[in-house]
């Protein structure tokens, strides 16, 4: 095995195993992440050119019944300062973020029981009916098929569901016993039979994580082809049984948007809040990277920061919907368009989804 075999592996679109992505994890330097850096740009320009696709983001509740052991709005934190969205709140959020010029909509939650399976369809179709031009993306955890085959028939056309880690006995480090690894698995799976755009992900630099959990995170993304990923630097939270672990590496993050974004040519693939929460310019940095999507946040400005999952969380700034003009203008400077669309995943734009 030798770095030029793998490079140019990549280079012809062929499958790489666990041992190579291993080797080019353990021999990550600056001259590496260069070179991937310059094949991924190769690579998004010839399946998106330069085009970034906003999402409006609308954490509609901060509630959740689990306890996640790095996460700031888990259950067991009682110091969190909790509240939820009204339907027509989140639709306020939805006119107000379709003026700017979102066609997306992503609604992220906690595991919230108070929203029935029902409540979440209701607003799902309202929204679709209101913005027929626009796309629906839920972010709401783990349900059964049916719940999922409920909100896809009401409109939802993706759904976020970070996979975390595809390795059991890590994912078990990370959660408590009440969670499983496989039903992860299972929902990923069942969403994307049911027919989303389905997006997985990881933190990368979560506690415990080693360059061999990563390259088993990569060979199953490779395999599940998922249309969307999102990947950010774990950031401790000070009410958490991880608040004195160490945060991810923003370079480590860099790297691997360049090497998902050559193994998934036509993902899309966020610069996330996370990335911008470490380095002032970390979502420019992502997109130089390889990624092609931002999240900006429509919820009600009282509520930002209230959905806390890590320490200083970006909400306000280039972060909110608000400074749309200014984030724009920042993603025009590094010589990228920022288009109102959907965005599709390819294969669904042909599909005429």
């Amino acid at each position: 095995m030798t770095m030029k075999n793998i490079l140019n592996k990549l280079q012809s679109g062929q499958k790489l195993d666990f041992d190579e992505f291993l080797f080019l994890l353990d021999n990550r330097d600056e001259y590496l992440a260069n070179q991937l850096q310059s094949l991924a740009i190769k690579t998004r320009q010839k399946h998106f050119g330069n085009k970034v696709y906003l999402r409006g983001l609308i954490e509609f509740s901060n509630y959740c019944k689990n306890n996640c052991y790095y996460c700031g709005i888990r259950a067991g934190n009682a110091n969190a300062k909790r509240y939820r969205l009204s339907k027509k709140q989140i639709l306020d959020c939805c006119a107000f973020g379709y003026n700017v010029g979102y066609r997306t909509f992503v609604l992220q939650g906690g595991e919230d029981c108070f929203y029935s399976p029902d409540d979440i369809a209701d607003i799902v179709k309202s929204i679709k009916q209101n913005y027929p031009d626009c796309a629906v993306t839920l972010s709401f955890g783990e349900h059964s098929k049916q719940v999922y085959q409920q909100w896809f028939d009401a409109g939802a056309d993706r759904y976020l569901l970070r996979h975390e880690t595809a390795d059991k006995t890590h994912y078990e480090k990370l959660h408590p016993q009440n969670m499983s690894w496989q039903n992860r698995m299972a929902c990923l799976q069942n969403l994307k039979d049911i027919g989303y755009q389905v997006g997985c992900g990881i933190m990368v630099g979560s506690p415990f994580q080693t360059n061999e959990h990563i390259a088993k995170d990569l060979v199953f993304m490779q395999n599940f082809k998922p249309h969307m990923v999102g990947i950010g630097p774990f950031i401790p939270h000070k009410a958490t049984p991880f608040a004195d672990k160490n945060a991810g590496n923003v370079d480590l993050n860099l790297f691997l948007l360049s090497l998902i974004r050559i193994i998934l040519p036509d993902v899309l693939l966020p610069a996330t809040t996370a990335l911008g929460s470490l380095q002032s310019d970390g979502r420019e940095r992502g997109i130089m990277a390889g990624a092609n999507v931002c999240m900006p946040n429509l919820s009600p400005q009282e509520v930002r920061d209230k959905y806390s999952l890590y320490n200083n969380k970006l909400s306000s700034g280039a972060e909110s919907a608000q400074q749309h003009e200014e984030l724009k203008q920042k993603i025009e400077n590094i010589g990228y368009q920022v288009v109102v669309s959907r965005g599709d995943h390819a294969r669904f734009e042909k599909e005429g989804c």
